[in-house]
């Protein structure tokens, strides 16, 4: 079982920037594609970024382009999110999820595995 942890989520200005962290126990990353989700206050969850397994490529939400980063480090086994400019519809609460060998369907809901959530709140 694959057990995710993330952290770096909290209040921030609109405008300003956050880094959210992934380190999973149990397992390390390097063939797992990784994802962001975010699920607004009454909202469904839905797909920020995606970092595929094989080559590193890299998938977002039309929203966070130019704004969201998603990269990993298989060798400190984490992934991260950094987020800047950030606006008050990004509030939400962000999940990491993982999926062994994943192709395709990348920002689709359907991962394997799935961390606790932590609180991203931007204020105007």
């Amino acid at each position: 079982q694959v057990q995710l942890v993330e952290s770096g989520g909290g209040l921030v200005q609109a405008g300003g920037s956050l880094r959210l962290s992934c380190a999973p126990s149990g397992r390390t990353i390097s063939m797992y594609t990784m994802a962001w989700f975010r699920q607004p206050p009454g909202k469904e969850r839905e797909g920020v970024a995606a970092i595929s397994w094989t080559d590193g490529s890299t998938y977002y939400e039309d929203s966070v382009k130019g704004r969201f980063t998603i990269s990993r480090d298989n060798d400190k086994n984490t992934v991260y999110l950094q987020m800047n400019s950030l606006r008050p519809e990004d509030t939400a609460v962000y999940y990491c999820a993982a999926d062994y060998r994943r192709f395709g369907r990348y920002l689709d809901p359907s991962y394997a595995h799935w961390g606790q959530g932590t609180q991203v709140t931007v204020s105007s």
